[in-house]
């Protein structure tokens, strides 16, 4: 006889207290790394400022990316409560699959600007700027990672509610990578422009 299980969706429960531990120390390192940029912003050394590497439409798109794997991400717990396992394979893909065009875009933003000569050890600016954004970008990989074994949890175990509690973790994290990357977006690119 299987056994019925109730799929808790609680996202304050006491369970995932330390999770939200966890992003609450994330967002102290991005803090951190956002009062460095914003402090060196103007230390240019003679090189360029944001205002003459950043590349818009680069930019948006790597924007599109990320926001819309985060609703396909949401889309994953949505179906998992609907207990369909054919679509949360793939909305899982869906958002593996932003998520690593996504860092693709990153790299070759940033071999570009190395070829250009702007590289990290240019002037404070262009550390800062790449520390933040790198750090970004290995949560990201990181995501995708945990993605990979989502999938694999998935496939092997079905939907129980340890499943569903460590994609509820998965999705709370991809969330939390894109509202930091909405503040790069704001902050960094959209302030570098003008």
């Amino acid at each position: 006889m299987k056994k019925k299980y109730k799929i808790d969706t609680n996202i304050f429960s006491k369970e995932l207290l330390g999770f939200w531990l966890y992003l609450m120390s994330d967002c102290i390192i991005f803090c951190t790394l956002f009062s460095v940029y914003f402090i060196l912003v103007d230390n240019v050394a003679q090189g360029p400022s944001g205002h003459n590497i950043f590349q818009n439409n680069l930019i948006i798109i790597e924007t599109f990316l990320l926001l819309f794997s985060s609703f396909s991400c949401n889309l994953v717990l949505f179906e998992m409560k609907n207990k369909n396992l054919y679509m949360v394979f793939l909305w899982l893909g869906i958002t593996f699959l932003l998520g690593l065009l996504f860092v693709f875009l990153e790299l070759f933003e940033f071999f570009h600007l190395i070829n250009l000569g702007f590289g990290p050890t240019r002037s404070g600016f262009l550390s800062s700027f790449f520390v933040l954004i790198a750090t970004h970008g290995i949560h990201v990989i990181s995501g995708l990672i945990w993605i990979i074994v989502m999938i694999k949890y998935v496939y092997t175990f079905n939907i129980t509610n340890l499943i569903y509690y460590r994609m509820l973790c998965l999705n709370l994290f991809w969330h939390f990578l894109d509202i930091v990357w909405v503040f790069i977006f704001s902050f960094v690119y959209l302030f570098g422009m003008v």
